[in-house]
Parts: structure tokens; C-alpha cells; sequence
């Protein structure tokens, strides 16, 4: 587990960077979260391969990841079971490979959550600031 000092101080909302395809996308940062999910359109599982489109607004990407897991989703409304992927994220200067949910996330503001399994390790929450740690991994070009 990292330091007070090594944890980086992140905002409510964060630009994070999905690598290696370059795709600057906002994030909310959500302590509520026990793990975090992107937004997955037009979602199909083939052979243990998670197909989908990121949307169109950034950039309409179709990805191929293999499915690392399962995971049951609890809300208010629901429970649901949701495919997770590994994807690699340069989230401030950290890159970081992490495990995320897929999910269709139209309805809501921020493509992607960011929760405890990303921020416990790594970040120290600021709810009063957003934008407080732009990308800035090596290696991956400024945006």
C-alpha cells in the first residue's frame, strides 16, 4: 500500500487517458464505487471476448478485450452481472492496469467511473475540485 506521500491528490472529476489507443475521455471519481466501469455500447460476448464500441462522442472506438471476469452489480434498482476487462488508463502521471466493468452508460454524464479498486492505492480524493491532475503519463502524447 502507498504512502499518504506517494498517493496523488485527484479531483471529483479527472481526463483520464485510455492507452494504447490514445482516447482522452472524462472520469468521475466515485468513493461510493467498489470497482469502476466504463460505457460499453453495442456489447457482445463471443468465446470469452468482450466486443464494443466506446461512444461516439469520443471517437466511437470498437474494442476487443478478453473477459477477466464477472461481476455482480448491486443499485438501488437492481442486481446485474456485468463482463469485466483489464484495460491500461494513464490517469495523472500514474498508468495503471486495471480491472473495469462494462456497462451502457448513456444515461448518465460520465463514460467512466473510477472507484476504490483504482483511487485506495493510488489517489487521495479532493470532493471539493475537479480537473485537479490532467494525464501526464510518459510515453503517451499530450492531448
Amino acid at each position: 500500500m502507498a504512502n499518504a506521500e506517494e498517493k496523488k491528490g485527484i479531483g471529483l472529476v479527472e481526463d483520464v487517458i485510455l492507452l494504447p489507443w490514445g482516447v482522452k475521455i472524462p472520469a468521475r471519481i466515485d468513493t461510493g464505487a467498489a470497482t469502476s466501469s466504463i460505457d460499453a455500447r453495442e456489447l457482445k460476448i463471443h468465446d470469452n471476448i468482450a466486443e464494443f464500441k466506446l461512444p461516439k462522442k469520443y471517437g466511437g472506438l470498437q474494442l476487443a478485450l478478453p473477459v477477466a471476469g464477472w461481476k455482480t452489480i448491486r443499485s438501488a434498482e437492481s442486481r446485474e452481472r456485468r463482463p469485466v476487462v483489464e484495460m491500461e488508463l494513464c490517469v495523472g502521471p500514474k498508468r495503471l492496469l486495471i480491472n473495469v466493468n462494462l456497462n451502457d452508460r448513456s444515461m448518465v454524464k460520465y463514460p467512466l467511473i473510477l472507484g476504490r479498486n483504482v483511487l485506495k492505492d493510488n489517489f487521495v480524493v479532493d470532493c471539493m475540485h475537479s480537473h485537479c491532475l490532467p494525464p501526464s503519463c510518459p510515453e503517451v502524447p499530450s492531448q
